[in-house]
């Protein structure tokens, strides 16, 4: 990585975000650079990728390696990054329905597999690309394009899922407290294993519910209520606390749970054991010596 200083500047890019004024993006994309910027992380060691949705345009706004894939496998590609080339900084972003719907199988199985990546999600608990229909994080009764009615289906909880799938960084932001989003993506990022931040980003076109008012109303941070990162039975119990039907329930953010000490995916990998230099280090195509070589092992 490299020694030189590096400021939110060196991430700027001409191209202006495309999002709706207002909306929660903004923090996140602001959160993101400062964090690179604060970890003294320089552009070109870092590789940003996403999936498809509104959010997943955040890869066009900031400067540095940047790959916009397909829809729910911004994971698969980020890890095949991280593979290839460990010396990089990966960061997969997304939205609720990109991460927590069609991409919910990578999900689950990146966090298993504890590769040192980090996912940010913003979630606005709508498809705000579609232009506001249900997502997995919708409330029960919230109406919208596809729920006219009313939501009736139980929704994710994106936090307590982590947990469980075994990530060992688990955090939760809000957009509407910019400060302590940027910190909270620097400390996942400077974490060494999977680090899975959800954030509370509000569409302020098409929720009419989950408002940044509504969600003020609600938050609190976890680390000034002096909870105990390490206790992963507590971070458990925190996560239950949201979503809820109480109309007056409270929703924590802040760290929940971090894992230290834990081998990452590519620390446990045997080919990496063998042979030190990554897959970007290696020569192309097979020498006639190494085709003989694996010919005998085969008959």
């Amino acid at each position: 990585m490299s020694a030189i200083p590096v400021t939110m500047k060196d991430y700027k890019v001409e191209t202006f975000p495309t999002w709706c004024p207002g909306c929660g993006d903004f923090s996140v994309l602001a959160g993101v650079t400062k964090a690179l910027a604060t970890a003294g992380k320089h552009p070109k060691d870092v590789a940003v990728v996403s999936g498809i949705g509104c959010s997943s345009n955040l890869p066009h706004f900031l400067k540095a390696y940047g790959v916009h894939s397909l829809h729910g496998r911004a994971l698969p590609v980020a890890q095949g990054i991280k593979l290839a080339n460990p010396d990089m900084v990966v960061i997969a972003t997304g939205g609720d329905g990109d991460g927590y719907g069609i991409g919910a199988g990578h999900w689950l199985h990146a966090m298993r597999r504890n590769l040192d990546i980090t996912y940010v999600v913003m979630n606005n608990e709508i498809y705000g690309l579609t232009t506001g229909q249900t997502s997995p994080t919708s409330l029960v009764g919230h109406k919208t394009k596809s729920t006219p009615f009313g939501n009736i289906e139980q929704p994710v909880n994106p936090v307590g899922v982590a947990l469980m799938a075994g990530a060992t960084f688990v955090a939760r932001g809000f957009s509407g407290d910019a400060k302590g989003l940027a910190t909270i993506i620097q400390k996942g990022i400077e974490h060494k294993g999977f680090s899975f931040i959800d954030v509370q980003s509000p569409c302020v076109t098409y929720n009419k519910l989950n408002t940044y008012d509504w969600h003020r109303e609600r938050v609190y941070n976890l680390q000034d209520a002096g909870h105990d990162v390490t206790d992963f039975n507590a971070a458990v119990q925190r996560a239950l606390e949201w979503p809820t039907k109480d109309p007056a329930g409270k929703e924590p953010i802040g760290i929940f749970y971090q894992q230290t000490g834990r081998p990452t995916y590519g620390e446990s990998e045997r080919a990496y054991q063998v042979n030190a230099n990554p897959a970007r280090a290696q020569k192309l195509g097979v020498s006639a010596e190494q085709r003989k070589e694996l010919l005998a092992q085969l008959y």
